[in-house]
């Protein structure tokens, strides 16, 4: 057995199949990849191998296109028999949520050209006949969707594989990692020991295990799923092709297709979903299964048997019912896990349809430094709440529960919460004036506020809600007097070290601040030109800065940063996240009242906009006063010490100029920022250069690393600024919510990538990557949105106080 490699991968399923599959297609050299017993004896071999274009997820959408494609060629490429049955797939719709739901899949399918339309009962009943369509009101209909022999497609990726050069070794068990020299690795296996510059955890239902080795606590869980298959159906034997697989989420909460001349029934039971081997997979597993829980899945079997009456009479013949990895939100671990040169390539609930994209794309990542498709969603450093056994078992079961629920923007996911997450000082108090909080990366952060009435929940709708009016509430009121946000979920580094400025200077675009209490943004930027992310840059001091970063990135951000670290370079960094909250006040009133609060010179002769200092508010020393929002009115961040968080807080609200402030969340400030054309992170992603990002003015055209990439005149996409006009009076009355395609003369050209509506603009405002010759003020587009295409045109950067004379005003 050889004893080097370069990139050695752990699990012989479909993803890790994949990946050595795709870092050869990348052209990687000295793969291996290491199996404990036979190719997809994990869960592989007992998925039912379905793959759909019936995905809302922009970049996921991609993933599986992309498996529709390399499918039903990969047995020609190979030789290995993959069994690709292109049968179609319909997704029952039954509500009007539904119904919405699917017209908003349809407008990402369509803009990255998958076939697929919406069809009424009639079609459906043509397309399949034996489905009792009682209170269906429409379907998706996929027609390149398919399914697979499991098996056949890994083992068909694992000899691909082989012949272009990786090495496959089956029966050697892993038994540890340990770190050598140069942030490489010794493999520990049954069969002796190989050196490795780079591993890959693709270890399924190991994966935790896999990463204990190297000290990580991976947040995902075992789940146990059910499908069975039933005696021969007559008719199905008589019938001139197959039928499309039936998605039925409502009634089934699981799928129903053909196999072969019977049919195979899964279900996602909606309640008590059961994990295993929840203190460790057993090693010696191999192709397990246990026995089936008839009790548990139940209610769905009855159902899917009144939507399906041909197989009410059937026998069942087997029941599969085995193990399958669930993280706390649905997405995939894909990417660097934190430990320098270890990836992930796990915790996929659905691995023969994700499989391909997931090894394609994160074979880019490694080999090239970032991916063609945005992976933050993927990214494993997402996590921050506190991931212990409840939190990973109790969140996986819960992610198992939504498999066949509709994924509504903007979804809360409430279990574990707030028992695990960080909290502000604040949660409470804002909690009893109608907080209603997400999660950030761990942290509770208020959503919007119920008051006069409204109900203190989450609103689940593809369409405009109650919240329409509660977020145009809080905008004006902020905009006519004060608005106050807890706005602590924000990452906090603080670096210094004498090589500091000449260390941001090689890695960010913008010219550092030059003065203490100076503040710049900046984009951090990839030696291949794309953005790693937007910062901002406080001078603390001599080579000292303070960091201001988003919170979901926090992870990702000190991980890049130090691998950005060159030999010899004398650079600290400190993580202060934790250490301080931060309040941000915003609106005409702002001045006024943080002045009853402070002794500190305010007006612009002492205070100018874009500025830092530390003041003393309420008593608390040490408050980190930044005159900078997101929102575009005069306003300050306080980065306050914990210990000082509700002193501050309170003496602010009860200030003799408070009457009138409100309390404002992340939605509001969602939709101010949007009229101020201010980017997120939804537009600046690894996929995207300065250039196509518009955001070259924050750069000092060259001297750091990418910026010949970077800064070259966009020539894929760039990101337009774009006005949508209302929906018809009798239209559905939505907006769009990120992913909905854009079209040009009947082409699509474009996604939306995020938007809010414009109170001021009294028009939804949103960014769009489109075709960069399209970017010119005025071009007309079209956006689809909930079936129907809206006019959009392509307007000015910023269309509130484009001079930015209120941050930089007096106030009133």
């Amino acid at each position: 057995m050889q004893t080097q490699a370069k990139i050695v991968i752990i699990g012989g399923g479909v993803m890790g199949c994949s990946l050595a599959y795709h870092l050869c297609k990348e052209g990687e050299t000295g793969v291996v990849l290491l199996e404990k017993g036979e190719l997809t004896s994990g869960s592989t071999w007992h998925a039912a191998g379905q793959i759909t274009h019936s995905v809302s997820h922009y970049s996921l959408a991609k993933m599986v296109a992309y498996g529709t494609e390399l499918y039903p060629k990969l047995e020609d490429e190979t030789g290995q028999s993959c069994s690709w049955h292109g049968s179609g797939s319909l997704r029952i719709a039954y509500s009007d949520d539904e119904v919405d739901w699917i017209k908003y899949t349809l407008s990402v399918g369509k803009g990255l050209g998958h076939a697929m339309e919406i069809i009424g009962p009639g079609r459906i009943a043509e397309l399949h006949p034996f489905y009792n369509l009682e209170g269906v009101k429409a379907a998706l209909y996929t027609p390149h969707d398919g399914h697979v022999d499991p098996a056949g497609v890994a083992l068909a990726m694992a000899k691909g594989a082989r012949t272009m050069g990786a090495s496959v070794i089956r029966q050697n068990r892993v038994t540890a990692i340990t770190h050598a020299e140069n942030d490489s690795f010794i493999v520990h296996t049954v069969r002796g020991d190989i050196k490795a510059q780079c591993v890959v955890n693709a270890g399924g239902t190991y994966a935790r295990q896999v990463g204990e080795w190297l000290g990580l606590d991976l947040p995902i869980a075992n789940m146990l799923h059910h499908y069975l298959i039933t005696d021969t159906v007559p008719e199905f034997a008589r019938l001139d092709k197959e039928l499309p697989v039936i998605r039925d989420d409502q009634q089934v909460s699981g799928y129903i297709r053909m196999e072969q001349n019977s049919g195979l029934i899964g279900i996602y039971e909606k309640a008590n979903a059961a994990s295993v081997w929840d203190d460790g997979t057993p090693w010696d597993s191999e192709n397990e299964l246990f026995e089936p829980d008839y009790d548990r899945i139940m209610p769905w079997l009855e159902n899917s048997l009144e939507r399906m009456p041909i197989l009410a009479d059937k026998g069942i013949k087997s029941v599969v019912h085995g193990a399958i990895t669930h993280p706390p939100d649905g997405n995939m671990l894909l990417g660097p896990s934190g430990v320098k040169n270890f990836w992930l390539c796990c915790g996929s609930q659905v691995g023969i349809a994700w499989g391909p994209g997931a090894g394609k794309y994160l074979a880019q990542w490694m080999v090239k430094g970032a991916a063609d498709v945005s992976m933050r969603s993927f990214d494993p450093r997402r996590f921050g709440a506190r991931i212990d056994d409840e939190y990973r078992i109790e969140k996986a079961k819960e992610d198992y529960l939504l498999r066949h629920e509709i994924p509504f923007p903007h979804l809360d996911r409430p279990e574990c919460r707030p028992s695990h997450s960080k909290l502000s000082p604040l949660y409470a108090i804002l909690k009893q004036k109608g907080a209603v909080y997400e999660d950030i990366y761990g942290w509770e952060r208020p959503y919007w506020y119920a008051i006069n009435g409204v109900e203190q929940k989450h609103i689940d709708s593809f369409r405009r809600s109650e919240l329409f009016d509660v977020i145009g509430n809080e905008v004006r009121g902020m905009r006519a007097h004060a608005g106050i946000a807890d706005l602590t979920a924000f990452a906090k580094i603080e670096i210094f070290g004498a090589d500091t400025d000449c260390y941001l200077n090689r890695i960010s675009s913008n010219k550092l601040p030059q003065k203490p209490g100076s503040i710049t943004l900046t984009y951090l930027v990839m030696d291949n030109g794309r953005i790693e992310g937007e910062a901002t840059f406080i001078k603390l001091g001599d080579n000292h800065y303070y960091i201001v970063y988003a919170a979901v990135r926090e992870a990702a951000l000190l991980n890049w940063m130090m691998e950005q670290l060159q030999a010899g370079e004398s650079i600290d960094f400190n993580n202060v996240s934790e250490d301080y909250g931060v309040i941000m006040l915003a609106g005409p009133k702002s001045r006024k009242i943080l002045a009853d609060c402070t002794d500190a010179a305010l007006a612009n002769a002492s205070f100018r906009w874009l500025s830092g200092r530390h003041i003393n508010v309420a008593s608390v020393d040490n408050v980190r006063a930044l005159r900078v929002t997101y929102t575009g009115e005069l306003g300050w961040e306080l980065h306050v010490p914990m210990a000082g968080m509700l002193n501050v807080y309170q003496a602010l609200v009860s200030s003799p100029h408070s009457d009138g402030l409100v309390h404002v969340g992340s939605a509001t400030l969602n939709s101010v920022r949007m009229e101020k054309a201010y980017r997120s992170g939804s537009e600046i992603t690894n996929e995207v250069t300065l250039a196509e990002a518009g955001v070259t003015r924050f750069s000092r055209h060259g001297g750091f690393q990418g910026a010949g990439v970077s800064l070259a005149p966009a020539q894929r996409w760039f990101l337009a600024y774009l006005q949508i006009d209302e929906p018809a009076v009798d239209a559905v009355q939505a907006d769009p919510f990120g992913s909905e395609s854009i079209w040009f003369e009947g082409n699509a050209v474009g996604q939306i990538s995020s938007g809010g509506y414009g109170y001021h603009a009294g028009r939804y405002l949103a960014f769009a990557y489109i075709r960069p010759e399209l970017n010119q003020i005025g071009t007309e587009l079209e956006v689809l949105i909930m079936g129907e295409a809206r006019r959009a045109v392509v307007i000015e950067q910023c269309i509130y106080d484009a001079d930015n004379q209120l941050p930089r005003s007096e106030g009133v």
